[in-house]
Protein backbone atom coordinates (compact mmCIF):
# COMPACT_ATOMS: atom_id res chain seq x y z
CA UNK A 1 0.00 0.00 0.00
CA UNK A 2 1.27 4.16 -0.73
CA UNK A 3 2.19 5.49 2.51
CA UNK A 4 4.49 8.21 3.64
CA UNK A 5 6.97 9.94 5.85
CA UNK A 6 5.79 13.00 7.70
CA UNK A 7 8.35 15.21 9.41
CA UNK A 8 7.86 17.74 12.14
CA UNK A 9 8.77 20.65 9.74
CA UNK A 10 6.05 19.62 7.61
CA UNK A 11 8.32 17.95 5.01
CA UNK A 12 6.62 14.56 3.03
CA UNK A 13 7.99 11.55 1.57
CA UNK A 14 6.34 9.42 -0.26
CA UNK A 15 6.56 5.31 -0.62
CA UNK A 16 5.30 2.25 -0.31
CA UNK A 17 4.20 0.69 3.28
CA UNK A 18 5.29 -3.02 3.98
CA UNK A 19 2.07 -3.49 6.00
CA UNK A 20 -0.67 -1.15 7.43
CA UNK A 21 0.85 -0.54 10.74
CA UNK A 22 2.35 3.19 11.63
CA UNK A 23 4.47 4.49 13.49
CA UNK A 24 5.30 7.61 15.18
CA UNK A 25 9.13 8.72 16.90
CA UNK A 26 12.04 10.63 16.27
CA UNK A 27 13.48 10.45 12.69
CA UNK A 28 17.41 9.74 12.38
CA UNK A 29 19.10 8.54 10.27
CA UNK A 30 22.28 5.25 9.67
CA UNK A 31 25.03 5.82 7.35
CA UNK A 32 26.26 1.93 7.20
CA UNK A 33 26.28 -0.13 4.39
CA UNK A 34 25.80 -3.44 6.09
CA UNK A 35 24.45 -4.36 9.37
CA UNK A 36 20.26 -3.37 9.33
CA UNK A 37 19.86 -6.30 11.74
CA UNK A 38 22.20 -5.25 14.28
CA UNK A 39 20.61 -1.59 13.74
CA UNK A 40 16.87 -2.93 14.53
CA UNK A 41 17.79 -4.95 17.54
CA UNK A 42 20.16 -2.07 19.42
CA UNK A 43 18.14 -1.12 21.97
CA UNK A 44 20.33 2.07 21.53
CA UNK A 45 17.02 3.07 19.29
CA UNK A 46 14.44 2.68 21.16
CA UNK A 47 11.84 5.40 20.60
CA UNK A 48 13.22 5.89 16.97
CA UNK A 49 11.87 5.93 13.29
CA UNK A 50 15.48 4.70 11.47
CA UNK A 51 16.15 5.69 7.82
CA UNK A 52 19.43 4.26 6.50
CA UNK A 53 21.29 6.06 3.80
CA UNK A 54 22.57 2.92 2.05
CA UNK A 55 20.43 2.36 -1.20
CA UNK A 56 19.67 -1.33 -1.17
CA UNK A 57 18.88 -3.15 1.87
CA UNK A 58 17.94 -6.80 2.73
CA UNK A 59 20.74 -8.43 0.34
CA UNK A 60 21.72 -10.53 2.87
CA UNK A 61 18.58 -12.05 4.17
CA UNK A 62 18.08 -11.94 8.26
CA UNK A 63 19.52 -14.83 10.88
CA UNK A 64 19.61 -15.10 14.27
CA UNK A 65 23.15 -14.83 15.11
CA UNK A 66 22.94 -10.74 14.57
CA UNK A 67 20.34 -10.27 17.30
CA UNK A 68 21.85 -7.95 19.50
CA UNK A 69 18.47 -8.15 22.12
CA UNK A 70 15.46 -9.78 23.21
CA UNK A 71 13.42 -8.02 20.42
CA UNK A 72 13.35 -4.96 18.38
CA UNK A 73 12.76 -1.05 19.84
CA UNK A 74 13.11 0.71 16.75
CA UNK A 75 9.29 2.50 16.15
CA UNK A 76 9.81 2.63 12.29
CA UNK A 77 12.46 1.35 10.01
CA UNK A 78 12.81 3.84 6.36
CA UNK A 79 14.64 2.24 3.48
CA UNK A 80 15.44 2.86 -0.35
CA UNK A 81 15.31 0.16 -2.15
CA UNK A 82 14.20 -3.40 -0.11
CA UNK A 83 15.54 -6.18 -1.84
CA UNK A 84 13.27 -9.03 -1.74
CA UNK A 85 15.50 -12.49 -2.61
CA UNK A 86 18.53 -12.34 -0.01
CA UNK A 87 21.37 -14.32 -0.81
CA UNK A 88 23.79 -15.38 2.09
CA UNK A 89 24.36 -18.99 3.35
CA UNK A 90 23.66 -17.68 6.81
CA UNK A 91 20.25 -16.22 5.41
CA UNK A 92 16.81 -17.39 7.48
CA UNK A 93 14.35 -14.92 6.45
CA UNK A 94 13.97 -12.14 3.98
CA UNK A 95 14.54 -8.82 5.27
CA UNK A 96 10.64 -8.36 4.62
CA UNK A 97 9.45 -11.54 6.29
CA UNK A 98 11.19 -10.31 9.16
CA UNK A 99 9.73 -7.06 9.24
CA UNK A 100 6.10 -8.70 9.50
CA UNK A 101 6.64 -11.26 11.57
CA UNK A 102 8.04 -8.32 14.53
CA UNK A 103 5.23 -6.30 13.14
CA UNK A 104 7.96 -3.30 12.63
CA UNK A 105 6.54 -0.55 10.56
CA UNK A 106 8.67 0.36 7.30
CA UNK A 107 8.35 2.25 4.46
CA UNK A 108 10.47 1.77 1.66
CA UNK A 109 10.70 2.97 -2.40
CA UNK A 110 11.46 6.33 -0.19
CA UNK A 111 14.59 9.12 -1.31
CA UNK A 112 16.36 8.34 1.96
CA UNK A 113 19.52 10.82 1.12
CA UNK A 114 16.45 13.57 0.45
CA UNK A 115 15.34 12.76 4.19
CA UNK A 116 18.55 12.42 5.26
CA UNK A 117 19.89 16.24 3.78
CA UNK A 118 16.77 17.36 5.16
CA UNK A 119 17.69 15.98 9.16
CA UNK A 120 21.45 17.74 8.36
CA UNK A 121 20.20 21.11 7.91
CA UNK A 122 17.05 21.41 10.13
CA UNK A 123 17.96 18.74 12.32
CA UNK A 124 16.82 15.89 14.43
CA UNK A 125 12.99 16.22 13.90
CA UNK A 126 9.96 14.07 15.43
CA UNK A 127 8.03 12.15 12.21
CA UNK A 128 5.46 9.66 11.02
CA UNK A 129 4.83 6.78 8.97
CA UNK A 130 1.24 6.47 7.78
CA UNK A 131 -0.96 5.55 4.71
CA UNK A 132 -0.82 8.23 2.15
CA UNK A 133 -4.63 8.49 2.58
CA UNK A 134 -4.22 10.01 5.99
CA UNK A 135 -6.14 12.95 7.28
CA UNK A 136 -4.22 16.21 8.43
CA UNK A 137 -6.50 16.05 11.16
CA UNK A 138 -4.97 12.39 11.87
CA UNK A 139 -1.16 13.73 11.32
CA UNK A 140 -1.53 16.57 13.47
CA UNK A 141 -3.17 14.52 16.56
CA UNK A 142 0.03 11.53 15.97
CA UNK A 143 2.51 14.68 16.50
CA UNK A 144 0.96 16.19 19.04
CA UNK A 145 1.69 13.68 21.30
CA UNK A 146 4.21 14.06 23.89
CA UNK A 147 7.40 11.43 23.06
CA UNK A 148 8.05 9.13 25.70
CA UNK A 149 10.99 10.15 27.88
CA UNK A 150 12.50 7.40 30.39
CA UNK A 151 12.87 4.96 27.40
CA UNK A 152 15.98 2.81 29.47
CA UNK A 153 12.85 1.54 31.83
CA UNK A 154 11.77 0.12 28.55
CA UNK A 155 15.03 -2.02 27.80
CA UNK A 156 16.52 -2.90 30.16
CA UNK A 157 16.86 -6.20 31.74
CA UNK A 158 13.95 -6.78 34.08
CA UNK A 159 15.80 -9.65 36.13
CA UNK A 160 19.39 -10.29 37.12
CA UNK A 161 21.23 -12.85 35.03
CA UNK A 162 24.71 -14.55 35.11
CA UNK A 163 27.14 -15.53 32.65
CA UNK A 164 29.18 -17.71 34.53
CA UNK A 165 33.92 -17.79 33.86
CA UNK A 166 36.22 -17.77 35.62
CA UNK A 167 37.72 -14.26 35.19
CA UNK A 168 37.33 -11.02 37.12
CA UNK A 169 33.46 -10.91 38.43
CA UNK A 170 31.97 -7.34 36.72
CA UNK A 171 28.52 -6.12 37.38
CA UNK A 172 26.61 -4.77 34.36
CA UNK A 173 24.07 -1.86 34.56
CA UNK A 174 21.79 -2.60 31.33
CA UNK A 175 20.37 0.08 30.33
CA UNK A 176 19.80 -1.54 26.75
CA UNK A 177 23.16 -3.81 26.39
CA UNK A 178 23.78 -5.06 23.14
CA UNK A 179 24.67 -8.76 23.17
CA UNK A 180 28.07 -8.18 21.64
CA UNK A 181 29.29 -5.91 24.00
CA UNK A 182 28.12 -8.75 26.77
CA UNK A 183 30.19 -11.56 24.83
CA UNK A 184 33.35 -9.23 24.05
CA UNK A 185 33.35 -9.20 27.97
CA UNK A 186 32.67 -12.40 27.96
CA UNK A 187 35.50 -13.54 25.61
CA UNK A 188 37.84 -11.77 27.65
CA UNK A 189 37.42 -13.61 30.63
CA UNK A 190 35.05 -11.57 32.79
CA UNK A 191 32.21 -13.52 35.18
CA UNK A 192 29.20 -11.19 34.12
CA UNK A 193 26.38 -10.27 36.87
CA UNK A 194 23.95 -8.48 34.51
CA UNK A 195 21.61 -6.19 36.86
CA UNK A 196 18.58 -3.72 35.82
CA UNK A 197 19.15 0.09 35.14
CA UNK A 198 17.61 0.89 38.18
CA UNK A 199 20.06 -1.35 40.89
CA UNK A 200 21.16 0.54 44.07
CA UNK A 201 24.93 1.21 44.43
CA UNK A 202 24.23 -0.65 47.26
CA UNK A 203 23.08 -3.54 46.30
CA UNK A 204 25.83 -3.73 43.25
CA UNK A 205 28.24 -3.39 45.92
CA UNK A 206 26.91 -6.20 47.96
CA UNK A 207 27.43 -8.80 44.97
CA UNK A 208 31.14 -7.80 45.62
CA UNK A 209 32.31 -7.16 41.90
CA UNK A 210 35.71 -6.63 40.48
CA UNK A 211 34.67 -4.36 38.43
CA UNK A 212 31.43 -2.43 37.16
CA UNK A 213 30.19 -1.69 33.33
CA UNK A 214 27.38 0.61 32.24
CA UNK A 215 26.04 -0.08 29.13
CA UNK A 216 24.88 1.99 26.08
CA UNK A 217 20.90 2.48 26.09
CA UNK A 218 18.52 5.13 24.57
CA UNK A 219 17.44 8.75 25.35
CA UNK A 220 18.70 11.97 26.67
CA UNK A 221 21.32 10.62 29.60
CA UNK A 222 19.43 13.85 31.57
CA UNK A 223 16.32 11.19 31.78
CA UNK A 224 17.82 8.65 34.12
CA UNK A 225 18.41 10.93 37.16
CA UNK A 226 17.84 8.27 39.97
CA UNK A 227 20.75 6.09 37.60
CA UNK A 228 23.61 9.07 37.66
CA UNK A 229 22.86 9.05 41.13
CA UNK A 230 23.52 5.53 41.99
CA UNK A 231 26.55 6.07 39.48
CA UNK A 232 28.35 8.48 41.74
CA UNK A 233 27.68 6.73 44.40
CA UNK A 234 29.59 4.00 42.71
CA UNK A 235 32.49 5.73 41.28
CA UNK A 236 35.97 5.20 42.77
CA UNK A 237 34.49 1.84 44.68
CA UNK A 238 35.37 -0.33 41.68
CA UNK A 239 37.23 -0.04 38.47
CA UNK A 240 34.48 1.05 35.77
CA UNK A 241 34.51 1.33 32.03
CA UNK A 242 31.28 2.52 30.48
CA UNK A 243 30.51 2.89 26.54
CA UNK A 244 27.89 5.12 24.68
CA UNK A 245 25.31 5.84 27.47
CA UNK A 246 27.47 4.45 30.11
CA UNK A 247 29.65 7.13 28.88
CA UNK A 248 27.45 9.97 29.05
CA UNK A 249 25.87 8.99 32.48
CA UNK A 250 29.52 8.88 34.41
CA UNK A 251 30.02 12.12 32.87
CA UNK A 252 26.97 13.79 34.59
CA UNK A 253 27.62 11.53 37.64
CA UNK A 254 30.86 13.21 37.90
CA UNK A 255 29.11 16.77 37.72
CA UNK A 256 29.67 17.67 33.78
CA UNK A 257 27.19 18.06 31.33
CA UNK A 258 25.80 16.88 28.33
CA UNK A 259 23.87 18.34 25.00
CA UNK A 260 21.76 17.40 22.27
CA UNK A 261 23.63 17.14 18.68
CA UNK A 262 22.05 18.75 15.45
CA UNK A 263 21.56 14.66 13.99
CA UNK A 264 23.77 12.89 15.91
CA UNK A 265 26.49 10.38 15.16
CA UNK A 266 24.90 6.65 13.71
CA UNK A 267 26.73 4.69 11.02
CA UNK A 268 29.61 2.23 11.21
CA UNK A 269 32.63 4.58 9.52
CA UNK A 270 32.92 7.29 12.07
CA UNK A 271 36.62 8.16 12.23
CA UNK A 272 37.94 8.98 15.67
CA UNK A 273 41.22 9.69 17.10
CA UNK A 274 42.64 8.22 19.83
CA UNK A 275 44.80 11.27 21.50
CA UNK A 276 46.98 9.11 23.28
CA UNK A 277 48.86 7.49 20.95
CA UNK A 278 47.78 9.87 17.71
CA UNK A 279 45.68 6.92 15.71
CA UNK A 280 42.77 6.87 14.03
CA UNK A 281 39.99 4.57 13.98
CA UNK A 282 37.18 3.85 11.98
CA UNK A 283 34.38 3.28 14.63
CA UNK A 284 30.60 2.17 14.61
CA UNK A 285 28.12 4.69 16.51
CA UNK A 286 24.89 5.43 17.45
CA UNK A 287 23.76 8.42 19.81
CA UNK A 288 22.34 11.74 20.07
CA UNK A 289 23.65 13.41 22.80
CA UNK A 290 27.33 14.36 23.83
CA UNK A 291 29.67 15.34 26.42
CA UNK A 292 29.97 19.23 26.98
CA UNK A 293 33.87 19.55 26.79
CA UNK A 294 33.68 22.93 28.97
CA UNK A 295 31.90 21.11 31.72
CA UNK A 296 35.10 18.69 31.89
CA UNK A 297 36.75 21.43 33.77
CA UNK A 298 38.08 20.67 37.29
CA UNK A 299 36.24 17.10 36.80
CA UNK A 300 39.98 15.39 36.98
CA UNK A 301 39.14 13.58 33.43
CA UNK A 302 41.56 13.46 30.91
CA UNK A 303 39.88 13.52 26.75
CA UNK A 304 41.34 10.44 25.21
CA UNK A 305 39.43 10.40 22.36
CA UNK A 306 37.93 12.45 19.89
CA UNK A 307 35.63 12.62 16.64
CA UNK A 308 37.73 13.43 13.77
CA UNK A 309 33.66 14.76 11.61
CA UNK A 310 32.83 17.49 14.61
CA UNK A 311 35.88 16.85 17.68
CA UNK A 312 33.57 16.37 20.29
CA UNK A 313 34.70 13.93 22.91
CA UNK A 314 34.64 10.91 22.36
CA UNK A 315 36.50 9.28 25.14
CA UNK A 316 37.82 9.91 28.81
CA UNK A 317 39.68 8.58 32.12
CA UNK A 318 40.19 9.53 35.65
CA UNK A 319 43.19 10.90 36.56
CA UNK A 320 43.06 9.54 40.44
CA UNK A 321 41.01 6.20 39.89
CA UNK A 322 40.31 3.22 37.85
CA UNK A 323 37.60 4.50 35.60
CA UNK A 324 37.43 5.31 31.65
CA UNK A 325 34.72 5.35 29.34
CA UNK A 326 34.14 5.47 25.36
CA UNK A 327 31.02 7.06 23.47
CA UNK A 328 31.40 5.07 20.49
CA UNK A 329 31.07 1.24 20.13
CA UNK A 330 34.27 -1.00 20.29
CA UNK A 331 32.38 -4.15 19.73
CA UNK A 332 30.74 -3.56 16.76
CA UNK A 333 33.99 -4.29 14.57
CA UNK A 334 33.91 -2.29 11.59
CA UNK A 335 37.67 -2.44 11.65
CA UNK A 336 36.67 -5.22 12.24
CA UNK A 337 39.19 -5.61 15.33
CA UNK A 338 40.87 -1.79 16.08
CA UNK A 339 38.73 -1.49 18.90
CA UNK A 340 38.78 -4.32 20.86
CA UNK A 341 41.91 -2.85 22.75
CA UNK A 342 39.74 -1.02 25.20
CA UNK A 343 38.00 -4.50 26.77
CA UNK A 344 41.34 -5.09 26.92
CA UNK A 345 42.48 -2.27 29.18
CA UNK A 346 39.62 -2.42 31.08
CA UNK A 347 41.13 -6.10 31.85
CA UNK A 348 44.43 -4.78 33.18
CA UNK A 349 42.08 -2.39 35.93
CA UNK A 350 40.23 -5.42 36.63
CA UNK A 351 43.51 -7.40 37.18
CA UNK A 352 46.11 -5.26 38.10
CA UNK A 353 46.00 -5.72 41.74
CA UNK A 354 46.65 -9.26 41.75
Amino acid sequence: MKGKLILEDGSVFYGNMLQEAGAVGEVVFNTGMTGYQEILTDPSYCGQIVTLTYPLIGNYGTAGLFEQARQSYVRGFVISELCTEPSNWQAENSLADYLKARNIPCIYGVDTRAITRRIRSHGTMKGIIAPESASKAQIAELMARPPKLDVVHEVTTKEIYQMPNDGPHVVVMDFGVKRNILHSLHKIGCRLTVVPAYTTAREILAMQPDGIFLSNGPGDPKDVPEAIAEIRELIGQKPMFGICLGHQLIALALGADTYKLKFGHRGSNQPVKNLRTGRVHITSQNHGYSVDEASLAGKNLVITHRAVNDGTVEGMSHKDIPLFCIQYHPEAAPGPDDNTYLFNEFWTLLTQGE
